[in-house]
């Protein structure tokens, strides 16, 4: 990416983390699981992938000052354990309350989801071959697994978490809980699912043109 479009996406990645983390989202997430699965996912599925893109390949970029560091699969398998991990019903109440623990989650969400982006589009240009067939393994691991959080939130019988209705929205915790879900099958997943795509045809492209 040029040096316009790495600043155009940093900057886009900006604005949708101020929306997530200084709008209504942080107050209705008290009471609502949609709510708080909103800035979830607009933290680590349009935030954490657009600010990625505005470092990576650049001076910043984290993939190139420590390569062994910054790796695909051992960053992807650190955001499932982060995931997976906030998604327990203790650390989520804890984090749906507010202060330190919400703060830590959601730095946690940005932090995993900016390296693991990183690591896939940045690097060294020489090496960029291999680090993006990595990357899509990577991703497409990160895309199942999101799937798979999301459809068990969408899809289970019970509220798996001990709170009251949906907040504003005015609906049960179940139904609640089920949109929270949708919102991570919809979003989460696909966006992962197309940064694999993404990389997989520029390996396509620049094998044709090797050729």
């Amino acid at each position: 990416m040029r040096k316009r479009g790495r600043r155009i996406a940093g900057a886009a990645g900006a604005a949708t983390l101020a929306a997530a983390w200084l709008g209504p989202l942080p107050e209705l997430a008290a009471g609502s699981f949609a709510a708080h699965m909103a800035m979830h996912v607009s933290v680590v599925a349009v935030a954490a992938p657009l600010l990625a893109l505005g470092v990576a390949g650049g001076r910043l970029d984290p993939a190139r000052r420590w390569p062994g560091a910054v790796a695909p699969i051992p960053l992807a398998l650190a955001e499932l354990a982060v995931v997976w991990g906030w998604h327990a019903p203790a650390l989520h109440h804890a984090a749906r309350q507010g202060g330190g623990p919400l703060a830590l989650e959601q730095g946690s969400f940005l932090l995993c989801g900016v390296l693991v982006w990183v690591s896939a589009f940045g690097g060294e240009p020489a090496r960029r071959a291999e680090r993006a067939s990595l990357g899509i393994v990577a991703l497409l691991m990160t895309a199942m697994h999101v799937t798979l959080l999301g459809a068990l939130l969408a899809l289970a019988p019970r509220p798996l978490y001990a709170h009251g209705p949906g907040g504003p929205l005015g609906l049960s915790a179940l139904d609640d809980q089920h949109l929270g879900g949708a919102l991570m099958l919809a979003v989460g997943g696909s966006v992962y699912l197309a940064g694999a795509l993404a990389l997989a045809a520029g390996l396509v492209a620049a094998r044709r043109e090797a050729a």
